[in-house]
């Protein structure tokens, strides 16, 4: 359906199929066309990927270590735990949200304790990359970085990391969804025979050799589901941005997802934000195909 809106003009009121055919206008305008909707589109997809970056590794490395942990026998309270740590991914996201807003604001408790020299981690839009490049001292872009241009968006912004506000928004997220992931890993450790183990810790093997070389070998196939509906929901984040920063500031935390909203509710160009979405569908494909096939054909032993 989305496919076949955005090869049409419709601007979200009338039936759909009523409306004008104009073809690839819509994704002409998205990638090729010099304007406005290609720079947004642009800064979704930069914004996005320092987002998917940042969250996959870091939520299935804290899932996995959180569940290596749980499932140690000596552990006593694995109950508290688990639920301690499941709790956040039963909660409303938006009602999650709305709570790191008020933390984040620029008079809230995190600004409070932890300024970093005024930091004000929601409103501010400077690039981590940049930031690092500016303690080191470099503040302006390479001339030639600033003439190469990929999407109608200089070469010195792809490359300025994800800004302060989306770091926080990562952060937010990091911690609503470990938990279930958590809850994954701890089931496929239980299904791996403790006799494994323990063979192997006759034989002389340390608990990191043990981890290296039998627990993860074994995990595999686990780690790649985790991994894959990490991409696919990273790809797809949209309530955290709607709630927190409507894609502010300066459009650092503008996504895919928010930009089909944004185009087809705000601006009411509907066969614009289907195109988007087409787009989106495309990448997460991509992204999904890639990731597995790197997984599948990588050494773990």
């Amino acid at each position: 359906m989305s496919l076949l809106v955005s090869l049409r003009d419709w601007s979200g009121i009338t039936a759909p199929f009523d409306s004008e055919f104009v073809g690839f206008d819509q994704y002409r305008q998205l990638i090729t066309d010099d304007g406005v909707r290609r720079r947004d589109f642009a800064l979704s997809i930069r914004n996005n990927f320092y987002y998917v970056a940042g969250v996959v590794p870091t939520q299935t490395a804290i899932a996995l270590f959180l569940a290596v942990i749980l499932n140690q026998r000596r552990l006593k309270g694995k109950g508290f735990f688990r639920t301690a740590y499941y709790f956040p991914t039963i909660t409303s996201s938006i009602a999650v949200s709305l709570i790191f807003l008020f933390l984040f604001q620029t008079r809230g408790a995190v600004n409070a304790v932890l300024p970093f020299q005024d930091i004000n981690w929601l409103a501010n839009p400077n690039g981590v990359i940049h930031n690092i490049l500016g303690v080191a001292g470099v503040d302006s872009a390479p001339g030639w970085m600033d003439d190469t241009e990929i999407l109608s968006l200089p070469l010195w912004e792809w490359i300025s990391g994800p800004s302060v506000a989306m770091l926080s928004i990562m952060i937010l997220v990091t911690w609503t969804t470990t938990g279930i992931l958590m809850l994954i890993f701890l089931a496929a450790l239980q299904n791996i025979s403790p006799s494994v183990q323990e063979a192997a810790e006759i034989d002389g093997a340390t608990w990191w050799q043990r981890f290296r070389l039998i627990t993860v070998p074994l995990l595999k196939p686990t780690i790649t589901f985790v991994v894959t509906l990490g991409l696919i929901g990273t790809w797809q984040v949209f309530d955290q941005i709607f709630v927190i920063s409507f894609g502010g500031p300066e459009k650092t935390t503008l996504t895919p997802a928010f930009l089909t909203y944004f185009q087809t509710f705000q601006n009411g160009e509907a066969s614009l934000g289907a195109a988007v979405a087409v787009v989106l569908f495309v990448i997460i494909m991509a992204f999904t195909v890639l990731q597995r096939r790197l997984m599948r054909n990588r050494d773990w032993s």
